[in-house]
């Protein structure tokens, strides 16, 4: 079980753009040293977040900005935006239980609807947690490491 490190990246590079905005020209090449990150990646997830309305691209002299309002941008938004989890879902079943052994053969019915749940309940808190709070956490993080 793991989200897919696009919705970390997503989430970084949404805090660079609006971290960066006043003091540099955001690009992609930029943003992927911030990230650490091929910059093919990056902008692929660029492209994701610019079809979600989340950023806006130009190749002229503005570069990247955010689409949005830190506070109108939550995790959920960014997790959907990214496909962070494949259509399975969160959580993923091993493939060949034992059909010979009562417990193989109905772990996955009895687990089905309570892992479903635990999705529901992650993707639910997702949704009350904005961009705004991550990048004034991030500006505390940097102000305290130059005190």
């Amino acid at each position: 079980m793991q989200i897919t490190s696009k919705f970390t990246i997503a989430v970084h590079i949404i805090t660079a753009i609006d971290y960066f905005k006043d003091s540099k020209k955001v690009t992609s090449s930029f943003l992927a040293g911030s990230v650490g990150a091929n910059p093919v990646i990056v902008r692929n997830i660029m492209g994701e977040l610019k079809e979600a309305g989340i950023i806006d691209i130009s190749q002229g002299k503005s570069g990247i900005e955010l689409a949005k309002e830190l506070d109108d941008i939550t995790f959920y938004d960014i997790y959907k935006a990214v496909d962070s989890v494949n259509e399975e879902g969160l959580f993923h079943f091993h493939e060949k239980p034992n059909p010979e052994c009562p417990v193989g053969r109905n772990i996955h019915k009895a687990m089905e609807g309570k892992l479903t749940d635990v999705q529901q309940a992650m993707e639910e808190k997702m949704k009350y947690i904005t961009l705004a709070e991550v990048v004034d956490d991030t500006r505390r993080e940097i102000i305290s490491e130059t005190s």
